[in-house]
């Protein structure tokens, strides 16, 4: 039996993403999606990116985990404007999360946007977020 396809499953997902996309560039800001295993080390090569930064250019994070503050606490001790989301056991973020937690950001001192999305490789890759790359983090486990 063949089932047509009338409309995109992902399609209010990605109708989000477009907005986030726009309100981001509005403002300047590129954004980045790092996606990763749970310890593949997401937020040290964020940590390790921000100390070499030049100056002019200011960083901001979404971070995304399952339950945990743990690394948007390290962020923030290290200066970096954070926003925290637990997903309570979802698999990845989505658009309308993101658009949630810009809004709880800075945006007038960040001109780099990381997004680490919950530690998984499966699940986030389906889901955009608006932001203007996507980066995998791959450690010699995977």
């Amino acid at each position: 039996m063949k089932i047509d396809l009338e409309e995109q499953i992902l399609e209010a997902n990605d109708a989000i993403a477009a907005q986030n996309r726009t309100w981001l560039d509005s403002r300047r800001i590129h954004g980045l999606n790092l996606m990763a295993s749970p310890g593949a080390g997401k937020t040290s090569l964020i940590l390790a990116t921000c100390a070499r930064l030049p100056a002019q250019i200011h960083p901001g994070v979404i971070e995304g985990d399952l339950a945990s503050r743990i690394d948007a606490d390290t962020l923030a001790a290290h200066g970096i404007p954070v926003v925290q989301i637990n997903t309570g056991g979802g698999c990845h973020l989505d658009a309308p999360m993101i658009r949630g937690a810009l809004g709880e950001l800075p945006l007038e001192r960040i001109d780099l946007l990381f997004v680490e999305n919950v530690g998984n490789l499966v699940c986030p890759a389906n889901f955009a977020l608006g932001t203007h790359r996507n980066v995998v983090v791959a450690s010699a486990p995977e």
